[in-house]
C-alpha cells in the first residue's frame, strides 16, 4: 500500500507529497504533469530570475557610474561636516531609487504615446552611453562649488550626474522589454540593490578616498567608461539587429 499522501508519477515511482511541494503544482505546471516535473520547472524558473537579477545589477551598477559619483560628491561636500555629507549620501540614494523606478514603471507608455519603437530606442540610448563612456574616459572638467543653501542631492548628484539620459534610456528600454510582472519585480529588486551600493559608496566616501587616493578614483571611473562604452556598443548592435529583421 502507498503511504498517505503519495503521489504515483508516470515512471510509476511514488513520491511523498508535502506542504512544502504541494503548492508547486497549480502555480508552475499543468495539471498533466508530474511533481518531477513540477519541481524541474520551479527550478528552472528561479535559475531564469537568478540570472536576471545578477545581470541587472551588474548592468545597472556601472550605469549609474559609481566612482564619477563619488569623485563628483567628494569634490562639492568638500567644506561640509561628516555629518551633513552622510545626510547629503542618503537623500541622493533615495532620490535615485525614486527616479529609477518612475522611469522604469513608465517605458511602455512613452513608447507609445510617441510612437517610438524598442529598437530605435536602443540604438539613441546606446548612442547617449556611448557619449557618457567618453566623458568618463577623458574626465571631468570641473565642478562648481555649491551655495551654502542650495541643495545638490537632486541636482545634480542624483541628476544628470548618476541618472543621466543613457541611464534614463536604459531604464525606458528595460522597462518596455519586460511582459511579466514577475521579471519587473526581479528588475526593480536589482536595480534597487544596484542603487543601495552606490549609496554605500557615497556613504562611506570619505574613507574610500582615504583608501584610493583621489588619483584611484579616477583611474575607477575611466574603468568605468570602457565597461559602459561596451555596453553601449551591444545596446547599439540589438537595437540594429531588431531593425534588420
Amino acid at each position: 500500500m502507498p503511504a498517505t499522501g503519495a503521489v504515483k508519477t508516470e515512471g510509476g515511482m511514488l513520491l511523498n507529497e508535502s506542504p512544502y511541494t504541494s503548492w508547486l503544482h497549480p502555480l508552475f505546471s499543468g495539471p498533466d504533469q508530474s511533481p518531477r516535473q513540477d519541481i524541474h520547472h520551479f527550478n528552472a524558473r528561479v535559475k531564469s530570475m537568478n540570472s536576471l537579477f545578477i545581470n541587472t545589477f551588474i548592468k545597472f551598477f556601472f550605469l549609474l557610474t559609481p566612482f564619477f559619483l563619488l569623485t563628483t560628491f567628494l569634490s562639492l561636500t568638500r567644506d561640509m561636516p561628516p555629518s551633513a555629507k552622510r545626510k547629503i549620501a542618503v537623500k541622493v540614494t533615495f532620490s535615485i531609487i525614486i527616479i529609477c523606478f518612475i522611469l522604469f514603471s513608465i517605458g511602455n507608455q512613452i513608447f507609445t504615446v510617441f510612437g517610438i519603437t524598442l529598437d530605435s530606442f536602443r540604438i539613441g540610448t546606446g548612442i547617449l552611453l556611448i557619449l557618457s563612456a567618453i566623458t568618463l574616459v577623458q574626465g571631468p572638467k570641473g565642478e562648481q562649488a555649491p551655495s551654502e543653501t542650495e541643495d545638490i542631492s537632486v541636482v545634480p548628484l542624483a541628476l544628470p550626474v548618476a541618472v543621466g539620459p543613457a541611464t534614463t534610456g536604459a531604464l525606458l528600454v528595460m522597462g518596455g522589454e519586460l511582459s511579466t510582472l514577475q521579471d519587473k519585480a526581479v528588475c526593480m529588486a536589482a536595480i534597487s540593490a544596484a542603487v543601495l551600493c552606490v549609496g554605500i559608496f557615497l556613504y562611506l566616501g570619505g574613507f574610500i578616498e582615504k583608501a584610493v587616493k583621489r588619483q584611484g578614483l579616477i583611474i575607477l571611473s575611466k574603468i568605468t567608461g570602457l565597461i559602459l562604452s561596451a555596453l553601449a556598443a551591444q545596446m547599439i548592435m540589438t537595437g540594429v539587429t531588431g531593425f534588420l529583421h
